[in-house]
């Protein structure tokens, strides 16, 4: 891949906006020249240049500014022109084909982000971050975002990564030495630096989930038997009639999702057909997507009221491991009950009614808790695969240690910490493969 960087590349940056200005960007070893004959003379670097382009031929295209980013001091670590111009997207598009023109071509989605990642100039974790930044849906996914940029993520998991490799020396050191009457490896000193390890991986997993919640969003299915008031749940927190709300069982049919924000907290509520057994094709096929709903769920908002609080309860089986539930009991108004939130064996019990919006604050409140709210000026955000690999340096590590609290198998647990340390190094990229790069910046947009 790193052939690619000897090409020189050009993209539209961004489209006019509310001011009308539009850049174009340009990266590659071609810049100089190209800013040079655009501008007609070399142009002092970092300042911005008032500049009539112009084609070929010598007709006008655009007045605007060009600025010149000598390497290594620009954003993908090559020398980098941008040009700032004004009008319309028939504009900019002709200053790409004049660029295209003087010797580059066309960038492909991403790779601005790439070559500063394969430059040094940002790790992957950060590169996924500018992408993150580009498509947050709220303030808080913004600011961890942010955070993710300037490395937040980043610093923890390499403080991790030579936690590991510290581990990984001295285990491999006792191996090195079998002759020896005395057993390195079962020196405490290992079993200190193995938990001490576990604990910070916990901890770094627990604040990636959060990211991740921050940046993709809470994602909530809202369960529950026929007229438990779903619908009207999902209404009362949308502030609209999303869903349609009727007496007769079996209304909704087919998974109703809502975007919403709570305070900055992106929300994406998912509305399910009523759970039961039910003799109509159409209606079991919604039951069948609510089950579905639940394996991708963050939260299982399990609705009720009391009178079926206990019997509904068992609508929590099918629930994936991992997945928070809660449980609402709907309908106070008309049981004449009394809120009084409780955690029974772990589970939340709120008390409201979607139909008067008592007691919906509290339900509100605990979401965002959920989601992520207030974790701070340090919460970063993550992504799916961070946590995945996260995940995996966690199996490695268990594995780990229970080789070395049963078999003194010191390869055994050698090899589980190698495993390890590659899973922690795909995040940031120390490992990481063609595909898994193509992957990640084929999805960012072009210009970027």
């Amino acid at each position: 891949m790193s052939d690619h960087t000897a090409e020189t590349i050009a993209a539209i940056a961004s489209a006019p906006g509310a001011a009308g200005v539009g850049v174009v960007r340009v990266s590659g070893p071609l810049v100089p020249a190209i800013a040079q004959t655009l501008l007609g003379r070399a142009p002092q670097p970092r300042h911005a240049h008032f500049a009539a382009i112009r084609e070929a031929g010598g007709a006008l295209i655009d007045r605007g500014l060009l600025l010149h980013f000598p390497a290594p001091a620009s954003y993908t670590g090559e020398h980098v022109l941008e040009l700032q111009g004004h009008g319309s997207a028939v504009l900019l598009d002709l200053l790409l084909r004049r660029v295209c023109e003087l010797g580059a071509r066309l960038a492909r989605p991403g790779e601005f982000t790439e070559r500063a990642f394969l430059n040094g100039k940002l790790d992957l974790a950060q590169a996924e971050a500018v992408a993150d930044l580009i498509a947050a849906r709220s303030q808080a996914g913004a600011r961890a975002a942010l955070q993710s940029m300037e490395g937040v993520f980043s610093r923890k998991v390499e403080v991790l990564l030579q936690a590991l490799i510290a581990l990984r020396v001295h285990i491999e050191a006792a191996i090195d030495f079998p002759e020896e009457e005395i057993d390195f490896l079962a020196d405490p000193a290992i079993t200190r630096q193995l938990e001490a390890l576990r604990a910070e991986l916990a901890g770094l997993l627990r604040e990636a989930q959060r990211g991740l919640r921050l940046n993709d969003g809470l994602r909530v299915a809202i369960i529950g038997r026929p007229n438990a008031g779903k619908s009207s749940l999902l209404n009362a927190l949308a502030g609209n009639d999303r869903a349609i709300v009727t007496p007769i069982a079996g209304t909704t049919r087919d998974v109703l999702r809502e975007s919403l924000s709570l305070d900055g907290i992106a929300l994406e509520l998912a509305d399910t057909a009523g759970l039961r057994e039910t003799d109509d094709e159409v209606e079991r096929e919604g039951v069948r997507r609510a089950h579905g709903e639940l394996q991708r769920a963050d939260v299982a908002v399990l609705v009720t009221d009391a009178e079926h609080a206990m019997a509904d309860l068992a609508l929590l089986a099918d629930v994936s491991v991992g997945v928070e539930r809660l449980v609402l009991i709907n309908k106070i108004d008309r049981d004449h009950a009394s809120p009084h939130d409780e955690l029974r064996d772990g589970t939340l019990w709120l008390w409201a009614s979607a139909k008067t919006g008592a007691g919906l604050d509290a339900l509100r409140e605990h979401l965002k808790r959920l989601a992520g709210a207030g974790s701070g000026e340090g919460a970063f955000s993550a992504r799916r695969r961070h946590v995945q690999a996260l995940e995996q340096v966690q199996a490695h590590l268990e594995h780990a240690a229970g080789v070395l609290a049963h078999t003194r198998a010191g390869e055994l647990a050698a090899e589980e910490l190698r495993h390890a340390q590659h899973a922690l190094g795909e995040i940031t990229g120390s490992y990481s493969s063609d595909d898994l790069l193509g992957a990640i910046f084929g999805s960012f947009c072009i210009g970027k």
